[in-house]
C-alpha cells in the first residue's frame, strides 16, 4: 500500500527505504541529465523524490490526518501537489506514472486519476509523444483552495500571506457593502450565531472553532452580496482563514477586537447600511496586519 512506502511520524520516506527503487540511487540535482542505458543519447534526470528537506516532512506531517481520509487517490494528489509546489519537483519536471506509482505502491489507475487532477488545477501538462511535465507557476490555477494551502506551508508562505491578505482588502469591503440589505433572515441569523460561536470560542480559547465560525461568516458575506464572481471566490476567502494559524498567516487573528467587528458587520448588514458595513469590513482586516493598508511595492 501507499502508506507503506512512508515514515509514519512524517508521512514522508525515511532512510533506507528507498534502495530498492532505481532512480532513487543517486538523485541528481534538477535540470541534470543522466546517461541513458542505450542508444547514445542522453536522458533527463529522474526527480528528486526524496530530497533530505526537514520543512517538507514537516508539511506532510501536518496534513497526514486529512490526508489519510482521502484515500489512496486523495494522499497522492496531496502529495505530488505539495512537491510541486515546495519546488521539489521543478518546472518542466517529467513525471513518469510507472515510476510514481512504483515509488508510492499505488496502482496505475490512482496515478492516472491523479495527475487528472493536478492537470485541472494547472500543476501539470499531458500531451502525447511528451508525456507527462510539471509547469511554471504562471500557468497555475492560483486561486485553488488546494494550491492556497501547499503555498501557505511552503517556501512561498510570505508571498502567499501578503497576496491573500492584499486579495481580501480588494474584495471582501466590497462584498460587505453589496451584501447590505440582502433581506434574508436565515442568512442574517446564520451572520449572527457565527459572530457569537467567535464570541465564546475566544472566551474558551477555541482557535479552531473560531477559525470555523470566521471562515464561513465571511463566505456568507460574499454568497449574498448578489455577485456571482465574487461569491466564486468565497472559497478563496475559506482557505485563507483555514490556513491563519499555520505560517501563511491570515489578515486576522481572535481578538475581542476582531469579534466586535464581526458584530458590526453583522449590525450593519441588518440595517441595510452599506457604507458602515464596508468601513467595518475594512477595519476588521486591519486588525492585526503590519500594514493597515497594502501598499504598493517597488517592482
Amino acid at each position: 500500500m501507499m502508506t507503506a512506502a512512508r515514515s509514519s511520524d512524517s508521512g514522508y520516506a525515511g532512510s533506507g527505504e528507498l534502495d530498492r527503487y532505481p532512480y532513487a540511487d543517486a538523485p541528481a540535482a534538477a535540470g541534470a541529465t543522466i546517461p541513458a542505458a542505450a542508444g547514445g543519447h542522453v536522458a533527463p534526470a529522474a526527480p528528486v523524490w526524496d530530497r533530505p528537506d526537514t520543512d517538507l516532512a514537516t508539511r506532510v506531517s501536518r496534513r497526514a490526518a486529512t490526508s489519510r481520509g482521502r484515500g489512496l487517490h486523495g494522499q497522492l494528489v496531496q502529495q505530488l501537489g505539495q512537491m510541486i509546489v515546495s519546488g521539489d519537483l521543478g518546472a518542466d519536471r517529467p513525471l513518469v506514472p510507472e515510476e510514481i506509482g512504483q515509488r508510492f505502491e499505488v496502482s496505475r489507475t490512482v496515478v492516472r486519476e491523479s495527475l487528472r487532477v493536478l492537470e485541472a488545477k494547472g500543476l501539470v501538462s499531458a500531451r502525447p509523444n511528451v508525456g507527462t511535465r510539471v509547469r511554471p507557476v504562471s500557468d497555475w490555477n492560483l486561486l485553488d483552495p488546494d494550491i492556497i494551502e501547499w503555498r501557505a506551508f511552503g517556501p512561498q508562505r510570505e508571498d502567499q500571506r501578503r497576496e491573500l491578505c492584499e486579495l481580501r482588502w480588494t474584495i471582501e469591503p466590497l462584498a460587505a457593502r453589496l451584501a447590505a440589505g440582502h433581506g434574508r433572515e436565515d442568512v442574517q441569523q446564520r451572520l449572527t450565531d457565527m459572530a457569537e460561536i467567535m464570541s465564546h470560542a475566544l472566551v474558551q480559547g477555541d482557535s479552531v472553532t473560531f477559525s470555523r465560525a470566521d471562515a464561513e461568516f465571511h463566505a456568507l458575506i460574499l454568497q449574498v452580496a448578489g455577485n456571482r464572481m465574487l461569491e466564486h471566490l468565497s472559497g478563496v476567502v475559506t482557505a485563507a482563514l483555514q490556513v491563519s494559524g499555520g505560517p501563511a498567516g491570515g489578515c486576522d487573528r481572535p481578538s475581542e477586537n476582531a469579534v466586535a467587528h464581526h458584530v458590526r458587520i453583522t449590525d450593519a448588514l441588518a440595517a441595510g447600511d452599506g457604507a458602515v458595513a464596508e468601513s467595518a469590513m475594512r477595519q476588521l482586516l486591519s486588525v492585526h496586519t503590519e500594514t493597515h493598508v497594502p501598499q504598493p511595492r517597488p517592482h
